[in-house]
């Protein structure tokens, strides 16, 4: 399994986009399932803020994650970046791969200078704190409970001794 930048694949973009709209679009005022599609082709085009990283397994992408400017408009004024839409598909799940795409994330968030990552989650708020982020808030988002929680990238890559590189390839 790898982990690379979404613009490796854009194949995989309109599928996912799908199922990123039907995971998440309750908790956003009118987002659109082009509006998904939109975000993901914007992404494929940089490797810098804001990108999408995907796993993949031979040519399948099994999951992704996004390293975001803003992930929910409702929660702009806490700061910036954001980790957002990690996603693995259902049977690719339990074996590690979330994990995997947090810490890639996390890594390419310190080398780009990153100093404090933040996301929101409704449900797996034990898994990330295992992965040392940290609780900031709790709070809703059009009327669902969420919590927002934080790491500093840099000091994550540091503890974990995951190289600075991370596992992942990036071509431009």
């Amino acid at each position: 399994m790898r982990i690379e930048p979404i613009g490796q694949h854009p194949a995989c973009i309109e599928p996912l986009a799908r199922l990123h709209h039907a995971e998440w679009a309750p908790l956003y005022d009118d987002w659109t399932l082009e509006a998904a599609t939109a975000e993901l082709h914007d992404h494929a085009a940089r490797t810098s803020l804001p990108t999408t990283l995907v796993l993949v397994d031979d040519d399948r992408v099994l999951g992704s994650v996004s390293l975001l400017i803003e992930d929910a408009p409702a929660l702009q004024d806490r700061g910036s970046p954001w980790l957002g839409s990690l996603f693995v598909l259902p049977e690719a799940r339990g074996r590690g791969s979330g994990r995997l795409l947090v810490d890639a994330v996390v890594a390419h968030a310190a080398r780009e200078g990153v100093v404090l990552l933040r996301l929101f989650t409704l449900w797996h708020e034990d898994f990330y704190a295992s992965l040392g982020w940290q609780v900031e808030e709790r709070t809703s988002l059009h009327g669902t409970p969420v919590v927002i929680m934080s790491i500093r990238p840099a000091q994550r890559v540091a503890h974990t001794g995951a190289p600075s590189d991370a596992a992942w390839t990036m071509h431009d």
